[in-house]
């Protein structure tokens, strides 16, 4: 059945330790998923509490208001909205600040495994890569179009594919006969492009390239970073938000931002006085990110590469310089 969504939430446990959930709190999801997480926040938060949640995925949304459903209606609100809005889905549904917010980014197990997405360098399908299904870009349309100079620099950029120049060259060969038109003609090609010592490598030689042609179809790293910015913004005081992130470019940005969002006033030493009003916003909690356990990695081997960074919305007493997080 397509929409059948089976999710297994990672780090469930070590998230609802960080984010210290507790009855009364409102509570943001901006990666519903299947509702794993969701449904731990719900059962901290109640009663009470609310949750929002977000997914850009619809078949996510369906799922996760199935799995959601036995905590009452009136407890949550699902919405079909890319978490980089999440200012103003808070504000249309009537709250100023949340106490918490959880991002797990990325593409989910349900998409990869459903074929028809386009997701998954092991199934053969039509080229898509689409998160949202009904944005017009797919990975078809872009992988068709690009010059090759656009090309290589995603590959490198998103996929840090160092092979990037030779398969862009093949690509462009390659359409220049015909549309590329699937996973499985990508998949072909790139084979062909890579040398055959880096085959020998742990990993599918796709992989790289896959990865890159995604997070420029669905814009993932520049909507992680606006919801870096404007998660923090909307937290109460002592709120904290975590982000779940499965690959090296997205731990990096996570780790970035947070190290940005920590650093008060930037103006030169010799400076008599601030003149550039920047104030610190909090805290990383986590210096180093959160891995999962071996038994849960022996479980869902899907959650080996995941790591969990949190931050911590400065309090008022924190800013009157009583506290420290």
């Amino acid at each position: 059945m397509r929409d059948s969504f089976q999710h297994t939430p990672v780090m469930a446990r070590e998230v609802l330790e960080l984010l210290k959930p507790e009855a009364g709190m409102v509570f943001v999801d901006g990666t519903l998923g299947g509702g794993g997480h969701a449904a731990a926040l719900l059962s901290r938060i109640l009663p009470g509490g609310f949750l929002i949640g977000l997914d850009r995925d619809l078949a996510a949304i369906r799922a996760a208001g199935a799995r959601l459903e036995s905590f009452g209606r009136q407890n949550y609100r699902l919405i079909h909205e890319n978490f980089r809005n999440i200012k103003s889905v808070l504000k249309d549904a009537g709250y100023g600040q949340a106490d918490g917010m959880l991002l797990d980014v990325g593409v989910s197990s349900h998409q990869l495994d459903t074929g028809e997405r386009g997701f998954s360098y092991n199934l053969d399908a039509p080229l898509d890569m689409r998160m949202d299904e009904t944005q017009e870009l797919t990975a078809k349309q872009w992988i068709n179009q690009a010059d090759q100079r656009e090309l290589e620099q995603v590959l490198w950029d998103y996929g840090e594919e160092r092979w990037g120049r030779r398969i862009a060259r093949l690509i462009v060969e390659e359409r220049a006969k015909r549309p590329i038109e699937t996973t499985g003609e990508l998949v072909s090609m790139i084979k062909r492009a890579v040398p055959k010592q880096a085959k020998r490598e742990n990993q599918h030689p796709a992989k790289r390239t896959f990865q890159a042609i995604r997070i420029l179809v669905n814009g993932e790293l520049d909507a992680l970073n606006q919801a870096l910015r404007d998660g923090t913004d909307i937290l109460a005081p002592g709120g904290r938000l975590a982000v779940i992130s499965f690959q090296s470019l997205e731990d990096r940005q996570v780790k970035d931002a947070f190290k940005q969002m920590e650093q008060g006033c930037i103006c030169p030493r010799d400076f008599p006085v601030c003149r550039c009003g920047r104030t610190p916003q909090g805290k990383a909690v986590t210096r180093k990110p959160v891995l999962p356990a071996a038994e849960e990695i022996r479980n869902n081997p899907r959650a080996r590469s995941a790591k969990l960074r949190v931050f911590e919305k400065q309090s008022q007493r924190q800013e009157l310089g009583k506290g420290e997080i």
